[in-house]
């Protein structure tokens, strides 16, 4: 290959410590051991020291704590908490809502059955928000406006009515559209992190729920 030819730019992957496959940062969980020997999940990935590195899967965290891979893969001592996947799962959730928050801010949320299908209409929506404990008909009416323009921009029903008030400051929030641009897609991929690590797709359907081993030995990586 001639040197003047461009190099392939970089890819930053990281190792599971449990099935030992590489992958992009933002599709795992960071952890690192606290000074006082407790093991922290670091979602943002910014805490300081040696850090070992998880697949985005409920499944896969409560195995990594199980089969204590924390402890070997940094050679130390670690308590993790026998809740650890729950605590994951609640920052990965926290993280989403305060971005959705971010994305109301900035003005790229549209709250409200109406206002959601006149987005849908004017086709200038990147995804759609619904409250998992909202009322089936107007979801059912929203899928069939979203069918006749074509809609296929994600779904997203992981969070609570409650959740999705506190979020948008709002009350009875069941359904909302976000507009296209940065804070929408920003919180999109948050929330395809979250659905991944809950085994579902970002439209609500089944994940595989495949139980993936423990490989032997994986090693601490610099965070």
């Amino acid at each position: 290959m001639m040197e003047s030819m461009a190099r392939a730019p970089h890819v930053s992957e990281r190792t599971c410590i449990v099935t030992r496959q590489r992958g992009a940062p933002e599709a795992m969980i960071r952890f690192v051991r606290g000074p006082d020997g407790v093991l922290a999940p670091d979602i943002a990935a910014r805490l300081p020291g040696r850090g070992v590195w998880v697949t985005a899967r409920a499944d896969l965290v409560t195995q990594a704590a199980r089969k204590q891979l924390f402890a070997r893969s940094l050679k130390t001592r670690v308590d993790a908490a026998p809740q650890l996947a729950d605590d994951v799962d609640r920052l990965l959730e926290a993280d989403c809502l305060r971005m959705l928050s971010l994305a109301n801010k900035a003005g790229a949320v549209m709250p409200g059955f109406g206002k959601v299908a006149d987005a849908l209409a004017q086709g200038s929506v990147a995804a759609l928000v619904e409250a998992r404990d909202g009322g089936e008909d107007g979801k059912r009416k929203l899928a069939q406006a979203a069918r006749r323009t074509g809609f296929a921009a994600p779904v997203i029903g992981l969070f609570s009515s409650l959740q999705l008030d506190l979020a948008l400051g709002r009350t009875n929030v069941i359904h909302a559209a976000l507009a296209e641009g940065g804070a929408s897609t920003a919180f999109v991929a948050r929330c395809r992190r979250l659905a991944a690590y809950r085994g579902v797709s970002i439209d609500g359907a089944t994940g595989t729920g495949e139980d993936i081993e423990a490989k032997p030995d994986g090693g601490a990586e610099e965070g």
